[in-house]
């Protein structure tokens, strides 16, 4: 079999699903870190878009968190992620649909919005794994590329606060789900629950999410972790069982 390689960001909670799928299903590759800004030149050349993640298997390229989950199902049958009975299937695609909107894209604008306002910490997790000149580029074109990031995915002080509301929302949803029911779908762990767990960890910080985490984060970051704490403390348990 040849080498699979993951074109990825280490920050990047949607590359996150990608890695612990791979991860999960005991499948070697290689991940080759790009740089904001960056990635383009290369992302550009392997797919239709520019955004990452993508997956170069065997001359195919597979562009997106969830068509890659349902590639590697449908190539490596093995610990399979999607449920083999149909409406469990797509029970558990619906969830994954449903986390990508309404907790991916919220997490990451509540996120950038702090972060982007930190250079010494966001650079670090831009550049981390990355190519030598990564941190010599970011500190250099980090205020165009704030302003870009801000632009692209409309991050603002009013879009994140409706953000944190949206995802209150969901989060709200996941949590009372799971007082009556072990997993997202079923009675077994699936790429509901691996979606979910990883595209809300970068408000619990798991050690095994792959990214090194500062000591101290800011305090605005820290605030909207603890908004959340009680009802996000499963996210950690699925981490130590099933990352």
């Amino acid at each position: 079999m040849l080498m699979m390689t993951l074109y990825q960001f280490p920050i990047s909670h949607f590359c996150e699903k990608v890695r612990w799928a791979l991860d999960y299903k005991h499948i070697d590759y290689q991940k080759k870190n790009l740089i904001p800004g960056l990635h383009t030149m290369k992302t550009k050349k392997l797919a239709a878009r520019s955004s990452v993640p993508v997956l170069v298997h065997d001359e195919k390229v597979i562009q997106g968190s969830s068509s890659i989950l349902t590639y590697l199902d449908e190539t490596f049958a093995e610990r399979r992620l999607s449920p083999e009975n149909a409406s469990l299937k797509e029970d558990a695609l619906e969830w994954e649909k449903y986390v990508d909107k309404e907790i991916g894209i919220h997490v990451r604008r509540c996120c950038y919005h702090i972060l982007l306002e930190h250079p010494d910490i966001v650079i670090r997790f831009f550049a981390q794994d990355g190519p030598w000149y990564g941190k010599i580029f970011l500190s250099f074109m980090f205020p165009k590329l704030r302003t870009k990031m801000r632009d692209l995915m409309t991050i603002n002080a009013e879009s994140a606060q409706i953000s944190r509301e949206r995802l209150g929302a969901a989060i709200d949803r996941i949590h009372a789900h799971l007082q009556k029911h072990k997993f997202l779908t079923g009675d077994q762990f699936s790429r509901a629950d691996l979606a979910a767990a990883a595209l809300l960890a970068p408000l619990c910080r798991p050690e095994k999410y792959g990214l090194h985490w500062p000591d101290h984060i800011p305090a605005q970051l820290q605030e909207l972790t603890d908004e959340f704490r009680e009802k996000t403390k499963w996210v950690l348990d699925v981490y130590d069982k099933f990352r």
